[in-house]
């Protein structure tokens, strides 16, 4: 189900959307290393809890699209090839839009009310990354009766990336749990069996 062995063509092809977020933040990795331009970016892009609270607000969204350093980007985006696909293929594009980018703002704006630190500073894909998870943690709630092997195969994932919030440095708990969470709500919304089942004959009646 997450072994990719599609090539670059086909992987773009297929998976438009995973495709898209990956470039961009694969770019905006790049725009931040760049002598001069790096700085202004990250100045003007990072979530700092206190200049939310003083009107920059774009910064919840913006923060999504940036990352630390190079392991940082690489373990983020990794997980994208890897787990996006599949999202984005049960889902459609639209849908995974949506999860992706509503996963990533809710765990910035729980970043922001529920972190008393006024200084506190975040930035990653590491929310959107969980809202994924969180939506195959609703998929795996619909089939558990019918597809055992896919309960066998997410739920460890899931267990192991929470754990690893809680016990790494300098990870953002807030905005992990509130990824995953907002990804479990939308999931269940969107990966209901019926509705999937109705997508399915909508596309093909377009066909």
């Amino acid at each position: 189900m997450f072994s990719r062995t599609e090539n670059f063509k086909q992987y773009t092809k297929y998976y438009p959307v995973v495709s898209m977020f990956i470039a961009i933040n694969l770019i905006f990795y790049v725009l931040t290393i760049l002598p001069g331009v790096g700085v202004l970016v990250l100045n003007y892009g990072i979530q700092i809890n206190f200049l939310i609270q003083n009107g920059e607000w774009w910064r919840i969204f913006s923060a999504m699209f940036l990352h630390a350093g190079f392991l940082h980007v690489l373990f983020n985006m990794f997980s994208l090839y890897i787990f996006g696909p599949e999202l984005e293929k049960i889902a459609g594009k639209a849908r995974f839009i949506t999860i992706y980018l509503l996963s990533g703002i809710v765990g910035n704006m729980a970043t922001y009310l529920l972190n008393n630190d006024s200084g506190y500073g975040t930035l990653g894909a590491s929310g959107a990354i969980f809202g994924i998870f969180g939506a195959f943690g609703a998929l795996v709630y619909y089939t558990r009766r019918t597809m055992p092997m896919l309960r066998k195969l997410i739920l460890p994932i899931i267990v192991i990336s929470v754990i690893m919030t809680f016990i790494q440095p300098n990870v953002n708990v807030y905005a992990h749990l509130g990824g995953l969470v907002t990804g479990f709500i939308l999931g269940l919304i969107y990966l209901h069996p019926k509705r999937i089942l109705s997508w399915r004959k909508q596309k093909m009646a377009g066909k």
